[in-house]
């Protein structure tokens, strides 16, 4: 079976909800009017990275997801983002969200790999689990960013088998060559669809510094192959079909899933946790207003 996805690279207004949504209101219908069965929006699509006034920022999220489950209703179209939404004891969550196209919130991800060169940790709480879902089409796997980096997650993924990844994204210059290897490596190494939506233009992070996110939104193949690739600084809406055949396919004829020797790994496991499960499969027919990841 084969998705359509469109993915929506774009400068997000820093500190301005309403004028981000309407200005992905638009993109999504244009979306559906294109025939996309998914619509994906870039890391912190809602906000950007304002730590100040994100804490606040979080707390009043509950109109932009009640106007996503609205849009993905109408359209008949699946929806994915990140953005700040509270974490726990007032803290703030970097989360990813997957609407069905019934407006249904299918699945949660907060962000597990916090970028300590940014010092993201400082403001955000970090994700204790995974998100894996059962779309019409195969089954997804939620990261964010900075995840790419980390190809256990990844890995994981694939051996619950995953065949496509989600990963909304801000990376800035000067990491473009990291961040275009990185994705075709986690694709090529799990034979899956890596779907990754990246942020354009500038912020200003204070002592940190000013980025500019240099966009380069891709879609990147099991055989890591580039089926759609923006360039660097426009806001734009790229599409893509995925054939979710071509996975089963390959991993039927090149068997490295099978191949792998865990005898000889030394997986270190922490689980802060022991009560929860750091790993939910959710059907997308029977979620609703999930939590986990929060």
């Amino acid at each position: 079976m084969t998705l359509k996805v469109a993915l929506i690279q774009m400068a997000v207004q820093r500190s301005d909800p309403r004028a981000n949504l309407d200005k992905v209101s638009a993109c999504i219908q244009q979306a559906a009017e294109a025939g996309c069965g998914m619509a994906c929006l870039p890391e912190m699509w809602t906000t950007g990275f304002n730590w100040e006034k994100n804490r606040t920022l979080a707390a009043r999220q509950d109109f932009v997801l009640e106007a996503l489950s609205a849009l993905a209703h109408r359209y008949r179209i699946w929806i994915n983002g990140s953005m700040p939404l509270p974490g726990v004891n007032g803290g703030v969550r970097n989360t990813s969200v997957l609407f069905n196209d019934q407006g249904r919130q299918a699945a949660r991800y907060s962000k597990t790999h916090l970028f300590s060169l940014m010092h993201e940790e400082q403001h955000v709480q970090a994700g204790d689990r995974l998100a894996v879902v059962d779309t019409p089409w195969g089954r997804l796997g939620l990261t964010i960013c900075y995840d790419i980096r980390f190809p256990e997650l990844f890995r994981t993924y694939a051996l619950l088998g995953v065949e496509c990844i989600l990963s909304p994204m801000a990376f800035p210059n000067p990491r473009l060559e990291h961040c275009k290897v990185l994705v075709r490596a986690r694709a090529i190494e799990n034979q899956l669809y890596m779907v990754g939506v990246n942020q354009v233009g500038s912020e200003d992070f204070g002592p940190d510094g000013a980025v500019t996110y240099f966009g380069h939104s891709c879609v990147i193949g099991p055989w890591g192959e580039t089926l759609t690739e923006a360039d660097d600084t426009s806001e734009t809406m790229l599409t893509a079909t995925l054939d979710f055949e071509e996975v089963r396919h390959i991993r039927a004829r090149m068997t490295v899933l099978q191949d792998r020797r865990p005898d000889l790994y030394q997986p270190l496991v922490t689980q802060k946790d022991a009560g929860s499960p750091p790993i939910q499969i959710q059907p997308s027919e029977s979620v609703d207003n999930l939590t986990n990841g929060r």
